[in-house]
Order: C-alpha cells, then structure tokens, then sequence
C-alpha cells in the first residue's frame, strides 16, 4: 500500500502572513475500505472517466481523460469521530466522493486544490457540531477562512465543499 503524503499548503492571512495548514486527502487505510464498500454498504462500480475532470479526493487532483476512478459515499466527520472519540449527533453524513479505482501515489503537489470555483469552509468543534463556515468565492479567499476559522480556539477541524453539491473535498486540521 503506498502511503500519502498530507500536502502541506501556505496559506496566506490577511496580515499577509502565511501560516501552513494541511489539505488533508481521504487517508490511505480509509481508500482501502471505500474500494471494497463505501460508508453506504454498497461495492463501488470504477468505470472509465473519458472527459476528465473529476475532483478526485484520493490524490486532491482533478482526473485525467481515461483513467478509471469510482464514485463512492464517504462519511468523513463520522470517520474523524470514531478516530477521536467525538459524537457528531446530528451533523454525521455521508455524501459522494471520487476516488481512482484502484490505489494511486496520492497527493503530489503542494497547491491548494480545488479553488477555482465556489466552496465552503465549516469549522467543526472536538465533539464534531458545526460551529459555522464561511463562502470562499475565489481562490486568495482561502487564506482569510481558514485564518478566521482557527483564530476560533474551539475549532478543530474544517471541511472545505463544493457549494452546487455540497460535496466534500478535503479537510484540514488545527496545528
């Protein structure tokens, strides 16, 4: 199994700072699972991604024309809670992800993904309940969310998603 590698990012403050989070990909152990059942029970189906493009969560890259990835239901916060003892109640929930099909080399880049489009920072408390978010709607808005959302000493984590979906991307942690 090839272990991935966390892509440690600079992300800009306002002050004009950097500080270094972490956009954190589905970990490798956790792949392992979702290629045999997702977080919904079902077997993934891979099938041939012919335009490209897919936000895949494995490698926090988009996909190239004719590589073979899957569409899988993740329950990331659930994760996160089971591995810290936290009870998201309520705000536990799955939603669909895509993954390469099979194992890859992870993230190889040090940019953060998936900016170019609308997304959602929501900070997270250690008991796994929202604590908010915030509406990034360009990419040098990044560096101020996550800025604002850890400047909040009962943030642990956040979950960057797509706002037309609601999908999740990737996550970073505090620290």
């Amino acid at each position: 199994m090839t272990t991935q590698a966390d892509t440690p990012t600079p992300i800009p403050t306002a002050a004009g700072t950097a500080v270094t989070r972490t956009a954190r990909p589905v970990p490798a152990d956790v792949l392992d699972e979702l290629r045999r059942a997702d977080d919904a029970g079902r077997p993934p189906v891979p099938v041939t991604d012919e335009e490209g493009g897919a936000p895949l969560r494995c490698c926090l890259r988009r996909s190239e024309p004719g590589e073979s990835i899957v569409l899988v239901s993740y329950a990331p916060l659930r994760r996160w809670a089971a591995a810290t003892g936290a009870d998201p109640g309520p705000y536990d929930e799955q939603g669909p992800v895509f993954v390469h099909a099979r194992e890859c080399a992870g993230p190889a880049g040090e940019e953060l993904p998936f900016t170019g489009a609308r997304r959602v920072v929501r900070r997270y408390s250690a008991a796994g309940h929202i604590l908010g978010g915030r509406l990034v709607e360009d990419p040098g808005g990044f560096g101020a969310a996550f800025a604002e959302a850890f400047a909040d000493p009962e943030v642990s984590l956040v979950h960057v998603r797509a706002v037309e979906y609601g999908c999740f991307l990737y996550e970073v942690r505090r620290g």
